[in-house]
């Protein structure tokens, strides 16, 4: 990943593996920049904005990724093929998640603070 010191948050890993928190990210930076619409469906973006976020969200994909979006010259089209692509991983995260919380006992810790850390994760 070049230009990593130039980059604001962790590129999206072409396995997905960081998509809700990088979703997350991208919707922050966007709205900051008051370019968040750009990725809403029917906007009204003018060329410069939509090449903005564009780069944007080209700046902050994995390397392969790029590669294969190559063609894509509209943030929304682009913000759409990801959540396609990845969309699926909120169903996997949440019934981890699930498990994980059935499988919580406190007596498994050997302090209070590990146990809390680890129900965080969960939560989160």
């Amino acid at each position: 990943m070049a230009n990593i010191e130039n980059q604001k948050f962790i590129a999206l890993d072409i396995s997905g593996n960081n998509y809700l928190s990088w979703v997350f990210d991208v919707k922050l930076h966007l709205s900051a920049k008051k370019l968040r619409y750009t990725i809403d469906e029917d906007n009204a973006a003018s060329n410069d904005e939509r090449a903005t976020a564009l780069i944007f969200l080209r700046h902050h994909i994995d390397d392969g990724l790029k590669y294969e979006y190559l063609t894509v010259e509209n943030p929304l089209e682009m913000w759409q093929n990801l959540n396609d692509r990845f969309e699926h991983l909120k169903a996997i995260v949440l019934s981890k998640a699930l498990n994980d919380w059935s499988q919580l006992r406190f007596q498994d810790f050997k302090t209070v603070l590990e146990y809390n850390s680890t129900l965080f994760k969960i939560v989160s």
